[in-house]
């Protein structure tokens, strides 16, 4: 059960609005970031590309599993999008030079916020409901959204019960939102399916480098699945997880014991990442579940901080880049 506060739009009436109201707030040519991952508040990304008075406005985001109407071919002169990671959704935008990116660290980029080199004008996130403290969770995505949030000169927060309350250094109070949108989407899934064959070879072959008390930071694709696919039934104990993300894949071994976090240098008993994208199940799990904290990109990604594990070991996948004709 949530700890939530079940008058929230009661007592904070005076910024509760609709999508629509707030997104109308936006004036031409400023800076908008989209939160993360299953984070992304879908109900205002649909009513910001709605939004017919807009034009010369940049987008900038990391990773989003929805959709990106922004980066439609018809809405160029309303939205210009800075890809600060290229998923799925801007690749195409991005290669045909109607998207921009940036390449860039994760752990660097809340330093553009903060020390305003990338100034937000509005950030747009997706948060759990306050809690009896008036403090909302970030939920499944902290990564970039938190220094996003702290940095922004106005902030819209997307309030759903479906999102988790994680815990850990991923809380911001209803005093520093300046519009509530009350919304009930679910949270985005993102589904992991079996292992194929080479992954599974793949995964077979690192498990077996995986020594007792190691470690683990996870990446996105199928071979850090294959991986923990593996794990589960390789013998190995007292395994931990300091990552930027995990999926599902962790919840068998974490059933198992074989991930108990019982050896980690720093952080010992705790599972640190700072964005989980996965089932329904995985956002049940992780509900205020004290095994595991979130923190910003700035801390789980920094070289320094990730040094500290003893027994560090990183499980990442590449795309498959094509040939320039």
């Amino acid at each position: 059960m949530k700890v939530s506060s079940l008058n929230w739009k009661e007592t904070n009436k005076q910024k509760v609005v609709s999508a629509e109201k707030a997104i109308g707030f936006i004036k031409p040519g400023r800076r908008v970031f989209i939160g993360s991952g299953a984070g992304e508040p879908l109900d205002l990304v649909e009513a910001l590309s709605a939004h017919t008075g807009l034009s010369d406005t940049e987008i900038i985001h990391i990773l989003t599993l929805g959709v990106a109407p922004y980066t439609d071919q018809k809405l160029g002169e309303r939205f210009r999008h800075n890809a600060y990671f290229i998923g799925p959704n801007v690749r195409d935008a991005v290669s045909e030079g109607r998207a921009d990116y940036t390449p860039i660290f994760l752990s660097e980029i809340p330093r553009l916020f903060r020390n305003r080199r990338v100034v937000i004008d509005f950030a747009l996130i997706a948060v759990s409901e306050p809690d009896a403290h008036s403090y909302c969770s970030h939920g499944v995505s902290t990564d970039i959204v938190k220094s996003a949030a702290e940095s922004a000169k106005v902030v819209i927060a997307e309030i759903s019960p479906h999102m988790p309350r994680t815990l850990g250094d991923c809380f911001i109070h209803v005093d520093d939102i300046d519009f509530l949108v009350p919304s009930e989407r679910e949270v985005m899934e993102a589904p992991q399916g079996a292992p194929d064959e080479l992954s599974k070879r793949i995964g077979r072959h690192i498990s077996s480098l995986v020594e007792d008390g190691s470690t683990l930071q996870l990446g996105i694709g199928k071979i850090p699945d294959a991986v923990l696919y593996y794990l589960a039934d390789s013998g190995q104990k007292n395994l931990g997880i300091h990552t930027e993300m995990f999926s599902d894949g962790v919840i068998p071994l974490i059933e198992k014991g074989i991930i108990n976090n019982r050896a980690k240098s720093i952080h010992r008993g705790k599972i640190v990442a700072s964005f989980v994208m996965g089932s329904r199940k995985l956002y049940d799990f992780i509900d205020n579940n004290p095994l595991i904290e979130f923190h910003p990109t700035e801390y789980t990604n920094d070289p320094f901080i990730i040094a500290q594990n003893s027994k560090m070991i990183a499980v990442d996948s590449t795309l498959k880049c094509k040939r320039a004709m």
